[in-house]
Formats: structure tokens, sequence, C-alpha cells
């Protein structure tokens, strides 16, 4: 057994991490396509006023970040439906808005900056079973509708117009899209960190794009990649005493990185042969 698993806390923070870079890639594949990335740095933010409202109140942080994320989707989807030919304004007022708010709450409640920061980073000692229980409920509810609803979410995710005219509920899925959004980056932020978790429902995903030839296969690329990046990052955060949050995105913009530059080389490698075997055929012919 790795000694790092000899400890309960890394063994906790195993099993989060590995829930995390599940659900992430899920809801994250649906969102970049839609291109809809910054709508979890939105969400991240506004959930960070609702850790500082839940310390400001006694409250459990991550249940109050919870509750404040999903009052945000619901007024960010009503407000991207009326701004239809400008939707990144909902994103920019809902960003800036609990940006505003977290900063204001958090300046009544002066003594809890070290809490603030766990919450902010990530932090692989702060997860306890009560954090456990709670992603693990989201994990489940998360994969469970994904599951349900998976032909209708990729119908509008391929083609929202068309999913319209067809009948499907449009307006409806893309709020419980938002919802299901609204949980991951919720119970995410204690092992990823409020500013980082937006990263990991996008930089797999982009990474899984890179090589993926269908929808399916950009889903089970991007769940690959996450479960790298969570495994060796918190591996790497524990042996050299790294902030977690920021090793596990550092390593998923590495891979992205990688898999680009992999991907260029491949390509170039192909066009030379090709170019190789028609010239060979041009001289066979004469």
């Amino acid at each position: 057994m790795p000694e790092m698993l000899q400890h309960d806390f890394m063994v906790r923070a195993l099993l989060a991490g590995i829930m995390v870079a599940v659900i992430c890639p899920v809801i994250g594949l649906f969102l970049v396509l839609r291109r809809l990335s910054l709508i979890g740095d939105t969400i991240s933010h506004v959930s960070l006023a609702g850790v500082a409202g839940g310390m400001l109140l006694g409250v459990y942080p991550p249940l109050m970040a919870l509750g404040f994320s999903i009052v945000a989707v619901l007024g960010l989807e009503k407000l991207r439906r009326r701004f239809q030919n400008y939707a990144e304004i909902s994103i920019a007022v809902f960003l800036s808005g609990g940006v505003a708010l977290a900063v204001i709450l958090l300046s009544m409640k002066k003594s809890a900056s070290s809490d603030v920061l766990s919450y902010l980073f990530g932090s692989i000692v702060a997860v306890n079973d009560r954090d456990l229980t709670i992603l693990a409920a989201v994990s489940l509810t998360v994969l469970l509708t994904v599951g349900l609803f998976y032909h209708r979410f990729f119908y509008i995710t391929l083609n929202e117009e068309k999913a319209r005219l067809s009948g499907l509920p449009v307006n409806a899925l893309n709020l419980l899209i938002m919802v299901l959004t609204a949980l991951v980056v919720a119970a995410s932020m204690r092992i990823v960190g409020i500013l980082l978790v937006s990263s990991m429902l996008v930089l797999p995903v982009a990474a899984s794009l890179q090589v993926a030839r269908s929808f399916r296969a950009a889903l089970w690329l991007a769940l690959a990649y996450g479960l790298v990046e969570v495994s060796l990052g918190l591996a790497a955060s524990y042996y050299y005493d790294l902030a977690p949050g920021g090793t596990i995105v550092l390593l998923a913009a590495f891979l992205l990185v990688a898999t680009i530059a992999l991907r260029t080389v491949v390509e170039r490698f192909l066009r030379r042969s090709s170019q190789e075997a028609a010239s060979l055929r041009g001289l066979t012919n004469r």
C-alpha cells in the first residue's frame, strides 16, 4: 500500500477526488460544447459568497454555498433567456455580483482567513466525512440525472433550435444542466478550491476533444483525463507538500498542452506519410 493511503485524511481526499474527477467532466462536456465554459467560474464566485455567509451565520459553509449556487443559476438562466443575443451579460452580472457579495461578507467575518483559504484553494486535510457524504450524494444525483436525460442533453447540446422545434422542453433542460453545474461546483470546492474548480469542468474536456471522434468517446476520455489528473495531483501534493487544487489544475493544463502537441506531431507525420505515398504512386505510374 502506498504510504499516503496509510493516512485516513488521504483516503478521504482520494475518494473525494475520484468523485470530483468523474462529475466535473460529465457536466463540463455539455458546458464546453455549448460555449458556456465561464458558467462554472461564475457559479464558483457566487459559492464563495455562500461560504462567507455560512461562516458569518454559523451554518456549514458547503451547504450554504450550495444554496447560493442554486439560487444564482436560477437567476442566471432567467437573465440569459432575457438577453439571448448577449448571453455573456448575465455571466458578467453574476460573476461580479458574487465577488462583491463575498468581499462584503468576508469583511464582516474578520477571523476566518485560514478557513477561507482552504475553500479558495482546496485542502486535503479539510476533507471530512460530512464532505464525503455530501459529495457522494451529489455525485449519485448528477450521474443518475445525466444517465436519465443523456439523449435529451445531447440533443440540445447538438442543436438547441432543432430540439425546441421537436418539442423538447429546452428551457427546463437548460435549467436542469445549470442546477447540476451548481451542485458539482459547490460539492467539489473542498478538493480543488473555489477559484480552480471551474478548471476541472473545462480542462479534461478540452484535452479529450483534441483526440475524440464522437461525443461518447469525448466523455470517456474526459473521465480518464480527470481521474489521472486528480490521482497524480493528490499524490504530488502529498509527497511534495504542495497545494492540492493548484497541483491538480496545473497537471490538467500540462496534459492539455501535451495532448495538443502530440496531436500536432501525429498529424504532421500522417500528412508527410500521405505525401510520400502519393509521390511513390506518381513515380510508379510513370
